[in-house]
């Protein structure tokens, strides 16, 4: 867990018998409390156990926003939608709408969602007045409905897995799951408009050193080899 400010946080979901753990981001103020993505089926009570030893109020969820559609992301949303009902709120992108809705079959399983239902769809450039504004930064590539969100007050982009991050250096995306490299780029490209004290990957956690130098690295590298 790594608090960059006022009211943002990243939570670490860990993967029984997986060396790999997720980073959700929390949001809050004295309004709203805010989930960005929800990690795999099953991590409900562990996303609880996060809040309470932050101590900030589980109870008081309000919104959960997702940055793409991608089962490590959406995999617990439908247990908190039920578990929260009209008191929470689901953002996403307009394009991600069906996806999470169970209308169409997810990109990478080819397997419908469980449906959630969407209650605010966001589009690029929207702001989002909740914590102090919250812009939305429509990054595909990793999917089709890929968003990041940049948290105006702290300067902080939630990246999703438009960049993946180790020991704290910025990386490029994961070339196994981006089947749309050359957007991907152009997604990440459009990054570097934005003024960064942090950037959060929910693969690697957070980065605060050389971003705009390690954006511009990464753009310039182009397509990733998949090793």
């Amino acid at each position: 867990m790594v608090q960059l400010g006022s009211g943002i946080t990243t939570i670490q979901l860990s993967v029984a018998n997986n060396s790999n753990s997720f980073i959700p981001t929390i949001l809050w103020d004295d309004q709203d409390v805010i989930l960005i993505d929800t990690g795999i089926p099953g991590q409900l009570e562990l996303i609880r156990a996060a809040f309470e030893e932050l101590s900030i109020p589980f109870e008081k969820l309000t919104k959960i926003i997702i940055t793409h559609q991608d089962m490590d992301h959406i995999g617990s949303l439908p247990a908190l939608v039920e578990a929260f009902g009209d008191q929470v709120q689901v953002l996403a992108h307009e394009t991600a709408v069906p996806y999470l809705a169970g209308e169409i079959p997810l990109v990478k399983s080819k397997k419908l969602a469980p449906p959630v239902k969407v209650d605010v769809a966001l589009k690029d450039g929207d702001i989002l007045p909740f914590v102090g504004g919250i812009r939305v930064v429509y990054t595909p590539g990793h999917t089709p409905d890929h968003t990041s969100y940049y948290h105006i007050p702290s300067k902080t982009l939630i990246a999703g897995d438009a960049l993946t991050a180790k020991d704290g250096v910025l990386q490029s995306y994961n070339p196994a799951y981006t089947p749309d490299q050359e957007t991907a780029l152009a997604s990440i490209a459009k990054l570097q408009e934005l003024e960064l004290h942090a950037i959060i990957a929910f693969h690697g956690g957070v980065c605060t050193d050389n971003l705009q130098e390690r954006l511009q690295d990464i753009v310039t590298a182009g397509p990733v080899v998949n090793s």
